[in-house]
């Protein structure tokens, strides 16, 4: 089956430039070279920060487009794998090796 595993933070605390923040990045890269060569992993990149959305909304006819994400809050989508997996329960297996803090959500992915 396949999946979307949405990584979801506060970016608002994420600067790279931090050695905590480098670390956790290595920690991920990790993370997601062994699921790739497992062969778990299709796809998947990290977004940059909120501040760089865009969000288009359709409503009653008519079209705005706004900066910034569609959610107003404090944590956002900061990136997301796409993964091959036998079932949920393997989805959520990964999702649980995830090296950071951090909410995931997952969702199976429509196969036409």
């Amino acid at each position: 089956m396949k999946y979307i595993l949405m990584f979801v933070s506060d970016d608002s605390n994420w600067d790279p430039s931090k050695p905590e923040i480098q670390a956790a990045y290595k920690r991920i890269g990790e993370w997601f070279e062994e699921h790739r060569k497992s062969g778990k992993i299709t796809g998947g990149e990290e977004l940059k920060g909120t501040t760089t959305a865009t969000t288009v909304r359709q409503r009653n006819g008519k079209i705005t487009v706004t900066d910034g994400p569609f959610a107003e809050s404090k944590e956002a989508i900061g990136g997301y794998a796409l993964v091959d997996v036998k079932d949920l329960d393997e989805a959520i297996a990964m999702a649980k090796t995830w090296p950071v803090l951090s909410t995931i959500e997952i969702r199976p992915l429509v196969e036409h």
